[in-house]
């Protein structure tokens, strides 16, 4: 498995989490928005790895904008679950890609 299909696994995962009504929310709120800017730097180093390793680097695009607007509740709640499906289905894609 390539570095960028394994970061796109963790970044999505990490964005689902983060898409969870209240615990992603509360998860936010708690760390004092640190959650967003640690995301926005791991989807920014997926972001770099992909492009190296020659694969789609959309849903880090997509990470790097919803960690910039994840702080406003309901756009950053449909925005999470949305870079989530995007990375995550990806990421399978690219696994599969590994494998054949």
């Amino acid at each position: 498995m390539k570095l960028s299909t394994l970061l796109k696994w963790i970044t999505g995962g990490g964005e689902a989490f983060l898409a969870i009504p209240i615990a992603g929310g509360l998860f936010i709120l708690s760390s004092g928005w640190q959650a967003l800017l640690f995301m926005f730097v791991a989807h920014l180093i997926t972001l770099i790895v992909s492009i190296r390793d020659n694969r789609s680097y959309v849903g880090s695009v997509l990470g790097l904008i919803t960690s910039a607007i994840g702080a406003i509740p309901i756009v950053g709640w449909i925005m999470h679950t949305v870079t989530a499906i995007v990375l995550l289905i990806d990421a399978g894609r690219d696994t599969k890609a590994d494998k054949g």
